[in-house]
């Protein structure tokens, strides 16, 4: 009569979390446990932020760009301990971090290039209208919303403040 919980929560399931759910599984069957590992980390960081996006103890499920939010925080995490790793001298764990950097990026999309990413700056600034500085807010918020995974925003940023300095 009543569909069960676990039914409703695939349901409401992005794209992304069935994508990361059928990696799990293969990883598990094929026994690879480096890939396994890393795959329960990216698990765990989407179910962190669902149980802080709680609204009344009701169930939030996040949406792809939120998900691709999360693996781009987690890559960028990972490129910065892989450097304070080789940069104390222990090569084995940033080698681990680079190959958790692999399985993560398996499920972002495929980064823009120089040029593409200033075509996107010179198009979200076309699009919004801006003219000064005061207007960045306006062009970062057009530029995540169309390409959320595919640009590094902290260099962004800057780009776009010399644009429209």
């Amino acid at each position: 009569m009543f569909p069960s919980c676990d039914i409703m929560r695939d349901e409401a399931r992005t794209d992304m979390r069935n994508r990361l759910n059928a990696a799990l599984k293969t990883a598990m069957k094929e026994k690879d446990t480096e890939k396994l590992a890393t795959l329960r980390l990216i698990n765990a960081a989407i179910k962190d932020r669902e149980i802080a996006s709680r609204v009344d103890g009701e169930e939030v499920s996040l949406t792809d760009a939120e998900v691709l939010a999360i693996l781009g925080k987690m890559v960028k995490q990972r490129q910065e301990s892989a450097k304070a790793f080789e940069e104390g001298g222990r090569l084995e764990l940033a080698e681990k971090e680079r190959g958790e950097i692999s399985v993560i990026e398996e499920f972002l999309p495929r980064q823009l290039s120089e040029e593409e990413t200033k075509a996107a700056i010179a198009s979200a600034i076309d699009a919004t209208g801006a003219e000064s500085i005061r207007d960045m807010g306006k062009v970062m918020g057009a530029l995540k919303a169309k390409y959320t995974g595919q640009l590094d925003f902290g260099s962004v940023g800057l780009m776009v403040k010399e644009k429209l300095a």
